[in-house]
């Protein structure tokens, strides 16, 4: 049974405007929502084959392709199932026969238990490193799938990623940016699928997994699908056939289409990537700064290359309990800042999406300062 809740309550001059810092599901814009409310008569629960849902569709993928700037010959893929899906259809569609995976954190992880336990593949080469930490690829002549990861999500751990030097012409590069996609800054050019989610930095729900694709990995794609048995709503060419006339192979959640256009051309009209990074860049020099600066807390990951701009993990003192503290925000209404679960510390993980307002975060850090402070009076 758990401790109750210590009854702290945080005065109003402390809160922030918006409580929300979960890393996923994330905070959705309020003008995002009352924009998706208006279409109820026109949008939602409509055919997502007519032309309506196909315009959104059209939408979300252009605007996906300008605020990514993809180079000449990438488009934008979607389908349903979120990342997880994806890591499917993948191990189907865009691994050949040897892949390689780098592997710090649960969702890094994830992918390649995925390949090991798929029977037509070889097992994987996984190149590990310990949680608040980052490995980099290696090049081998028997790779032909390079699997990276620009955020790690539970650890708050991101990367610089590029093409292993001395990999093969031929090598495809995947790379996971659930967390990082529209918050991140990179070169697209170093990726044949930067493939994401849009329940974290798109702001939107979860349910659907979206890839910008170089030609080389539609390529790949086409082969094996021609060549593989795949179950259709993991077959990747399927997936890019109707992609290319703005529709998914089987029902989308339309509202989660329509919140992550919205989100998408909110960024795009505010300056693109780069407005959207600068805003987390602000968002995390406040948490990771208040952090040092305190006396109880500490960043998580050490290496300030490594130290993620979209997800913040901060560890506290252990008089300090972050479960505890998560809770007195909770019941103060800031709520999903406790840690990931399995990684097992004492630490909070704060979200820096560019949909969360630098000054929130700010508030964010007068509100632990007062529970700590509580806490230990």
């Amino acid at each position: 049974m758990s401790a109750p809740t210590p009854a702290i309550t945080i005065p109003a001059s402390l809160l922030p405007a918006d409580g929300r810092f979960g890393s996923g599901p994330s905070k959705i814009r309020l003008e995002a929502v009352e924009a998706l409310a208006k279409t109820g008569p026109t949008y939602l629960g409509t055919s997502h084959r007519q032309a309506g849902v196909r315009f959104t569709v059209a939408a979300l993928r252009n605007g996906l392709a300008e605020l990514l700037s993809l180079p000449d010959g990438y488009e934008i893929a979607l389908g349903n199932g979120g990342t997880t899906a994806f890591w499917d259809a993948a191990s189907f569609g865009l691994i050949d026969r040897h892949s390689q995976h780098v592997s710090f954190g649960e969702f890094s992880s994830k992918f390649a238990k995925v390949v090991a336990a798929a029977p037509h593949l070889d097992d994987p080469s996984v190149l590990t490193a310990e949680p608040g930490s980052a490995v980099d690829p290696v090049a081998a002549a028997d790779v032909d799938t390079y699997c990276l990861i620009h955020n790690e999500t539970s650890t708050g751990v991101m990367t610089a990623f590029a093409r292993p030097a001395g990999a093969a012409d031929d090598a495809l590069v995947l790379v996971d940016a659930t967390s990082a996609a529209g918050g991140l800054r990179f070169d697209p050019a170093q990726a044949d699928a930067y493939y994401f989610a849009p329940q974290k930095g798109l702001a939107s729900d979860g349910g659907l997994w979206l890839a910008a694709l170089s030609p080389a990995a539609v390529e790949r794609i086409e082969r094996l699908s021609a060549d593989r048995w795949t179950p259709a709503s993991l077959d990747l060419q399927i997936a890019v056939d109707n992609s290319r006339k703005d529709q998914t192979y089987n029902t989308p959640a339309l509202a989660t289409i329509f919140l992550a256009q919205q989100q998408v051309e909110w960024i795009n009209e505010n300056g693109g990537l780069p407005w959207a990074a600068a805003r987390c860049d602000k968002s995390a020099e406040t948490i990771y700064g208040w952090a040092e600066a305190s006396d109880y807390a500490t960043p998580f990951v050490t290496d300030l290359a490594l130290r993620s701009t979209v997800v913040a993990t901060i560890d506290l003192d252990d008089a300090v309990p972050a479960t505890t503290v998560s809770a007195v925000l909770r019941a103060n209404g800031v709520v999903d800042t406790e840690s990931y679960r399995k990684l097992g510390r004492n630490q909070l993980r704060i979200a820096l999406y560019p949909a969360v307002d630098p000054a929130d975060v700010e508030a964010l850090t007068r509100c632990i300062d007062h529970v700590a402070e509580a806490l230990s009076a």
